[in-house]
């Protein structure tokens, strides 16, 4: 017996159309049959199909072992051949990979049908024998940390239970050292170190940054504390290249507080000056929000390492006359 339970990114279809795609192997005719016969239940009763999945449902299927593998091996072999494409990776080992995620990819699934960078680190694991089909019944690989759609940069992802297990708690203790980098409006001269407070809107999937609170709003309990490290880099009078040194790691943290300050990302339209904006992205064609995850420092597991900054930084840095050889040397070494 194999006892599914239905996640966030599993939840809102019908167990039919749920069924066909763990089960893509078998027709929707024998999918039906085992549902009269109830081979194949829904929170322990008979069920027809067209019921709505929701988080938490538990899907039973009273299958041998021989006849799951039979219906759902196949299938997903053809499903990760199917994705696979190269992937930027700029370091890998037994246990981790790292890779260079680009501006639009999700790290992980939205909606039951995404594919994101998730999916394409497991097809990039198993084109290169690192991991089996029979490996994935057990474990699956899984990034340990998520950037934005429209943010590039560095992921990581555990390839075992332990490489996935010792990563998170690095991340979640704030053992590892995080930079990025960002185009912001207007001109900023000094180093600064600036505190605050986060409260996110779920509904809208939008932040608010406050840099002190009231004692009701303290008392709420709902304002998380943030803070952020900002080096100039480079500047002229419309734009700032900045690194970033993320302290705490919070919801579109860096954009928001940023923006707070009067500086927001260029092509930020959530945070951001539309009218900026609109006049970069019709000399630059800029689109997303020019931020990038580019230096990871992991002192306990003794890595270091940078992804490559996207063509479309330096196209625009070069056209405000502020690249200049040498830069990507002088990143690597502010900290």
């Amino acid at each position: 017996m194999k006892e599914l339970i239905i996640d966030k990114y599993s939840q809102n279809q019908r167990l039919d159309k749920f069924l066909q795609k763990y089960l893509s192997g078998a027709g929707k005719s024998f999918i039906y049959k085992m549902l009269r016969k109830k081979n194949i239940t829904l929170n322990n009763s008979k069920a027809d199909g067209s019921e709505k999945l929701v988080m938490g449902d538990s899907v039973k299927i009273f299958f041998s072992d021989e006849t799951l593998e039979k219906f759902t091996e196949g299938s997903l072999e053809d499903y990760y051949k199917s994705i696979y494409r190269n992937l930027d990776v700029i370091y890998e080992n037994e246990d981790f990979i790292f890779v260079n995620k680009p501006s639009g990819l999700l790290s992980q699934k939205a909606e039951p049908n995404d594919i994101s960078l998730n999916e394409l680190i497991i097809s990039h694991l198993l084109h290169n024998n690192s991991i089996t089909y029979s490996d994935l019944k057990s474990f699956k690989p899984g990034v340990c940390n998520r950037l934005d759609r429209n943010t590039s940069g560095i992921v990581g992802a555990g390839k075992t239970l332990k490489g996935l297990q010792d990563l998170s708690k690095h991340f979640k203790d704030r053992s590892i050292g995080k930079y990025y980098v960002c185009i912001v409006k207007g001109v900023l001269k000094n180093r600064e170190r600036v505190e605050g407070y986060l409260l996110k809107d779920n509904n809208l999937n939008k932040v608010d940054i406050k840099p002190d609170l009231t004692r009701k709003e303290i008392e709420s309990g709902n304002y998380l504390n943030i803070i952020t490290e900002y080096i100039p880099v480079c500047s002229n009078n419309n734009v700032t290249l900045l690194k970033v040194h993320l302290i705490t790691g919070r919801s579109h943290q860096i954009r928001a507080h940023l923006a707070s300050l009067g500086h927001p990302l260029l092509g930020d339209y959530k945070y951001g000056n539309k009218a900026f904006n609109e006049s970069f992205k019709k000399i630059y064609g800029v689109k997303d929000q020019l931020l990038h995850s580019y230096e990871l420092d992991i002192p306990e597991s003794n890595i270091h390492i940078y992804a490559d900054i996207p063509e479309i930084f330096k196209d625009i840095l070069k056209g405000e006359h502020l690249w200049e050889p040498g830069i990507q040397e002088v990143l690597e070494d502010l900290h």
